[in-house]
């Protein structure tokens, strides 16, 4: 069986774990080569390209930034030029995320939210865009439905990821037609590791149509479907939850 997507270059932030490792997973079992971006999970990057590469030898690297050091993000694309000679698709999926109530929200948490979420992605993608554009490739944000329907208590990252979607559109228009643009839009795939409670977690499940959570896979099949099987689709928003943006 022909893989899907042969020797293309896929630049991935946040992909050591999580969600972000299902994708680099599915990916790379497509054919393509990652280039994986870490902040801080250094050990868990350099395993699973270790992983990845005895499978095929030389098909992940492993970068190090700071989305938030703006003059950072066009090494990222370099770094991924040099490995592979081309880059074909780029994954914003790092996000920070946690509670800001109004009347506690802080300057340093609107900065970081709006900037991992927001402001890394528009100026990563600048960044790519003449690659994305030899390739005819595409940018895949990874947004959240709370970007259609904000979560009570926070505000500032439901503002952010709104802010996402509509750059995903917005860059659909700007790099057309040689650039796809496109989002999916997780619902309770994976909860964060501290914050919320089981109650919590078992009250945003119930509010699905299909009453159970999802899987990074889940997230990872869409994803491959944006990067292998959707030539035509640009400047869409893809919900990823078992029908929560739709349920009353």
């Amino acid at each position: 069986m022909n893989p899907a997507l042969p020797d293309h270059a896929v630049l991935i932030t946040g992909g050591a774990r999580r969600v972000g490792a299902s994708i680099v997973r599915a990916l790379h079992a497509a054919g393509a080569r990652i280039a994986i971006h870490h902040r801080n999970s250094g050990s868990e990057a350099t395993v699973l390209a270790a992983e990845l590469n005895a499978q095929r030898a030389g098909s992940v690297i492993v970068l190090q930034a700071d989305l938030l050091d703006v003059a950072q993000l066009p090494g990222l694309v370099q770094a991924t030029l040099a490995a592979f000679g081309r880059l074909d698709v780029l994954i914003n999926n790092a996000s920070s995320f946690y509670e800001t109530p109004v009347g506690q929200i802080t300057t340093s948490q609107w900065d970081d939210l709006l900037g991992t979420n927001l402001k890394a992605p528009l100026f990563l993608a600048q960044a790519a865009a003449p690659a994305l554009r030899a390739s005819q490739g595409l940018i895949l944000n990874i947004a959240d439905i709370h970007g259609l329907r904000p979560l009570k208590n926070y505000p500032v990252y439901s503002a952010a990821k709104a802010g996402l979607i509509s750059l995903t559109l917005s860059l659909a228009r700007e790099l057309a037609p040689q650039v796809r643009v496109n989002a999916i839009a997780p619902g309770p795939v994976l909860f964060p590791e501290t914050g919320l409670s089981d109650e919590r977690q078992a009250d945003i499940v119930n509010r699905t149509l299909l009453g159970r959570r999802g899987t990074p896979e889940d997230i990872a099949q869409a994803a491959l479907f944006f990067a292998a099987h959707a030539p035509y689709v640009t400047g869409q928003v893809l919900a990823v939850d078992g029908g929560r943006s739709v349920k009353a």
